[in-house]
């Protein structure tokens, strides 16, 4: 159960992830995302079967439940038709991660409020937890990740195109980095200092 109940919220948090890039690429120029019909909360659409099922699967059992990731069908965007390419990357790209960071915000509303049962309560900080590590996780700059979109975008065109071309390797990058630890040098000062301002118990 507590496999089923942790993809669930994955799945959603991915998907609220994937639609706010959509909706700000469209309040910044580009309806792709909204032609091709994912800007809903929907999850069919948003599926993808590596990166919303097979992924989070293989990560839970090889870490034993102490890490789990997974990803929604990235969104469509066509960069070229924002009002600004360069700055809109960056802000499409950033719309993702702080979605993220915001509902584990308003997650915390009804705990510090007390309106949470014993049932809703490890539920709420599981989700809260789970954001969090989404958030942090995707402004990491190594390609695919949002993190490479918002230094490309800052980025002269030649090197812009060089980061983005190590999108290949990404995934290989990622598992390395999870393996030898130095995610969880980057995620657990990030969730220390949240728990820490929200009184929270997140480990």
């Amino acid at each position: 159960m507590d496999l089923v109940i942790t993809l669930v919220i994955l799945l959603f948090s991915a998907i609220v992830h994937e639609v706010s890039h959509g909706l700000m690429a469209e309040r910044l120029g580009d309806d792709t995302a909204r032609e091709e019909g994912r800007i809903t909360l929907n999850p069919i659409p948003h599926i993808d079967p590596f990166g919303s099922i097979l992924l989070p699967l293989l990560m839970w059992f090889a870490t034993a439940g102490q890490f789990v990731f997974g990803a929604a069908k990235p969104v469509p965007v066509n960069f070229s038709n924002l009002r600004n390419p360069r700055s809109g990357m960056a802000l499409v790209s950033l719309a993702g991660p702080f979605s993220n960071f915001a509902l584990a915000i308003l997650l915390v509303i009804p705990l510090k409020l007390n309106l949470a049962s014993s049932i809703a309560e490890p539920i709420l900080l599981k989700a809260i937890l789970i954001n969090l590590l989404l958030g942090v996780f995707n402004l990491i700059p190594i390609p695919p990740l949002d993190g490479s979109k918002v230094i490309a975008s800052f980025l002269p065109r030649e090197w812009m195109y060089k980061l983005l071309e190590l999108e290949r390797f990404g995934f290989i990058l990622i598992l390395l980095f999870l393996y030898t630890g130095v995610l969880n040098t980057i995620f657990v000062p990030v969730v220390v200092i949240f728990s820490s301002i929200f009184g929270l118990d997140l480990f």
